[in-house]
């Protein structure tokens, strides 16, 4: 279990997760592909990347790793008003909700005094947005994968949305980027989202993960653990950043495609497996 510690205005995680050196992640950088590629985001476009401001700091080593546990994160405490509803009916699902998620999160937009904004001074507030998302209860693989937006890519069970793994530079999100201690930051819209699986969903137990959220194909994304218990790497699963076996799913156990949250580059969707994208109407 992650625990996080609040010393002067910054969080840090402060716990090491088992089978993985937190303080030597491998950052993601140029891993971009225009085509399913294990251990790699196939964006949908690329334009602008290169042209932004690249957020750097000491918790990036010079030997390509970074360091998870002690990179700094946004200070403050904010109380959301969260909204979250899932409903089936039939073939479709139904996922409702403002946006905002069920843990506190940092202050935005950061003010000079608070000692991430010399690494990263984000400008922007976190805004509720109207979701409503369509997806299939039983979703189908696609014959071809298909690339993935720089928006967002999926919702969480927090009720925030999840983004994949680059920031609007190309590079590493969860590298380079200052987030909260939940992983999560506002966009330019106010839309807040992560780039990974938050520490703030707490994985229980030591079977195969639980349901953490759906991508926008329609199919679940789990946690860290795999059937046995084990931390699961690139390598255990596909080009798309899942794998197909049974898994619970509405209550009953399904043989079905499923994504997972690595501690790994590109951390969920690395691009979409299912038949159908499914993208978000959202209104302020």
């Amino acid at each position: 279990m992650l625990e996080r510690l609040l010393l002067s205005g910054l969080f840090f995680i402060t716990t090491v997760a088992a089978g993985t050196d937190l303080t030597r992640l491998p950052v993601g950088d140029g891993h971009i592909s225009t085509q399913p590629q294990s251990g790699s985001v196939w964006p949908c476009r690329t334009e602008g990347f290169g042209a932004h401001r690249v957020h750097t700091g000491p918790w990036l080593r010079d030997d390509g790793t970074f360091d998870f546990l002690n990179k700094p994160a946004a200070g403050g405490v904010v109380n959301w008003p969260h909204e979250l509803s899932i409903t089936v009916d039939g073939d479709s699902r139904k996922v409702s909700g403002n946006a905002l998620p069920s843990h506190p999160t940092a202050v935005f937009p950061k003010s000079k005094s608070d000692p991430t904004y010399q690494y990263s001074p984000n400008p922007n507030p976190i805004r509720a947005q109207s979701i409503v998302v369509e997806l299939p209860t039983l979703p189908v693989m696609a014959i071809h994968a298909s690339c993935v937006p720089l928006g967002p890519i999926g919702v969480l069970l927090t009720g925030g949305l999840f983004f994949n793994a680059l920031d609007a530079n190309g590079q590493d999100a969860v590298a380079h980027e200052i987030l909260d201690s939940c992983q999560g930051h506002p966009a330019q819209n106010g839309t807040y989202h992560y780039h990974n699986m938050t520490s703030c969903l707490q994985e229980e137990g030591s079977a195969h993960s639980e349901l953490i959220g759906y991508a926008f194909d329609g199919f679940g994304i789990y946690g860290k653990r795999g059937v046995e218990g084990e931390e699961l790497t690139n390598a255990s699963l596909d080009e798309c950043h899942g794998h197909e076996h049974p898994i619970v799913w509405d209550g009953q156990t399904t043989t079905l495609y499923h994504y997972h949250a690595t501690w790994e580059y590109p951390y969920t969707v690395g691009c979409f497996k299912g038949v159908s994208q499914f993208h978000p109407r959202r209104n302020r």
